[in-house]
């Protein structure tokens, strides 16, 4: 089976659901790749033929956030910051210490920005409904920042991707999938950059945190 038949198979009503499901759940603290998703949503509507639209693709995107979000907010503030200790030891990678100390900082530097700021990064996207809970920040003040979080990373996502597709498609059509693909890769390339950044963050929080607890067991 080729990929054109492949893609005509998939009905747009399953890419909206898929969007939106997968960046709801990520969005309650789950790791999953929600950008990810997006980005093969918006770069399938860019494709006219496929019927995807990519209106419908952004507006799953902003209404999968915004519910995934507020979900994470109400079971963050129902069992606090206890609830960050319990995922700490069972998912290390993705709760430790080191990744709770930089969420709170960011909270504790930008307040409710960090959820407008955080819908563009990967960790903070994944905290910052649950977090913003724990630490008891108005949910008015949370609802804003989620809300015009969601529509200018999931608007201007889908766009960009999408505008970025239609260019390739028009001056590119026989080698469109291979100029897509390109974008794709210097979009993973920055987003990677930028994550090894944050990671060298983490990891330095993560041992001063260590530090500390040797220094308390002695």
């Amino acid at each position: 089976m080729s990929v054109d038949i492949l893609l005509y198979s998939i009905p747009p009503v399953l890419v909206y659901l898929l969007v939106g499901g997968v960046i709801g759940i990520e969005s309650l603290g789950v790791p999953l790749p929600g950008e990810l998703m997006l980005v093969g949503a918006a770069l399938l509507s860019s494709r006219h033929e496929l019927g995807v639209d990519p209106v419908g693709v952004a507006a799953a995107a902003i209404v999968g956030a915004v519910i995934g979000d507020s979900i994470g907010y109400s079971i963050g503030r129902r069992f606090g910051m206890p609830l960050f200790d319990r995922l700490g030891r069972r998912f290390p990678n993705h709760f430790g210490p080191g990744h709770i100390a930089f969420a709170e900082r960011s909270f504790g530097r930008w307040g409710s920005l960090a959820v407008f700021f955080g819908r563009f990064m990967a960790l903070l996207r994944i905290l910052a409904g649950p977090l913003a809970g724990a630490l008891r920040m108005p949910y008015r003040h949370f609802l804003i920042a989620n809300v015009a979080g969601a529509i200018c990373w999931a608007g201007g996502t889908t766009a960009l991707v999408y505008y970025a597709g239609v260019a390739a498609e028009h001056w590119l059509s026989r080698f469109s999938w291979v100029a897509l693909l390109v974008a794709v890769l210097a979009g993973l390339i920055g987003t990677l950059a930028l994550r090894g950044r944050i990671g060298a963050h983490i990891a330095e929080l993560e041992a001063n945190h260590r530090s500390e607890a040797d220094a308390v067991l002695e």
